[in-house]
């Protein structure tokens, strides 16, 4: 696999300037054959669509830039010992989002992605063997019920949530997953001061500490989203998650 460097190469041409701008602004250099990854995810993403509606974003601009670019910024938060092969776990993913993305540009990651809507878990298995990725792992049921399992709690450097819930129910969701010292990547955006003073108490309650709010500069993206960090710095009691669909209609 050669590099993508300054000169054109044959897959070069897919990518658009937003998306190979914020890729360099992000510190991501992708090989010919990754960039024919993201090809391929992009092409199946538009084929099924049609089909499933599995997002109101399309589009090769809007696709590189609002889902793979924006995926790619949890790079921001996440430590670089854990790119190289930590363990990652995406809640609700959805269409793959962030974790294929991120899984395509850090190879080394061992992913673990959850849905319970089964048209998406239908089309990400197609997606995996598209890609022909390794070390993924595709669980179909809901994260409350998953975060109990001996092999899901406690086991995870990272947890990734984008668009998951508000900071309260998404702490909820999250936080059962994380090792100690593990880390929680909130995918956020606009004035979300109310909604992180609201989840205080359930940040606290559930084993974790703010840690940080990391702004998110990327060309394209220039609409005030950021990256909420939370760590986990103590268990989370045995009780939470509560029963599926609980965290969301009575919010700690």
């Amino acid at each position: 696999m050669n590099p993508l460097g300054p000169q054109q190469t044959a897959t070069e041409p897919w990518l658009t300037d937003t998306f190979r701008q914020g890729l360099s602004q992000l510190g991501l250099t992708l090989s010919d054959d990754q960039i024919r990854q993201f090809q391929i995810f992009e092409r199946e993403l538009e084929a099924w669509n049609r089909r499933f509606n599995l997002t109101r974003i399309t589009g090769r601009e809007r696709v590189q830039t609002h889902h793979f670019l924006d995926s790619l910024t949890a790079v921001l938060a996440i430590p670089p010992e854990i790119r190289a092969g930590g363990r990652i776990i995406d809640v609700a993913t959805g269409a793959g989002f962030p974790g294929i993305p991120l899984k395509i540009a850090l190879p080394g990651l061992r992913l673990t992605l959850v849905d319970s809507i089964g048209k998406k878990a239908t089309f990400l298995e197609h997606l995996l063997d598209a890609l022909n990725l390794s070390d993924v792992q595709l669980l179909l049921e809901r994260a409350e019920t998953l975060a109990h399992e001996p092999d899901n709690r406690d086991a995870f450097d990272v947890v990734l949530a984008r668009g998951l819930a508000p900071m309260r129910v998404l702490a909820e969701l999250t936080l059962p997953f994380c090792k100690p010292r593990g880390i929680v990547v909130g995918h956020k955006k606009g004035d979300i001061s109310q909604e992180l003073e609201d989840a205080q108490n359930a940040i606290a309650v559930l084993g974790g500490r703010l840690a940080d709010i990391r702004p998110v500069s990327v060309t394209g993206l220039e609409d005030n989203r950021v990256l909420v960090i939370v760590e986990k710095v103590s268990p989370t009691p045995a009780r939470y998650p509560r029963r599926p669909g609980i965290p969301k209609k009575r919010p700690l």
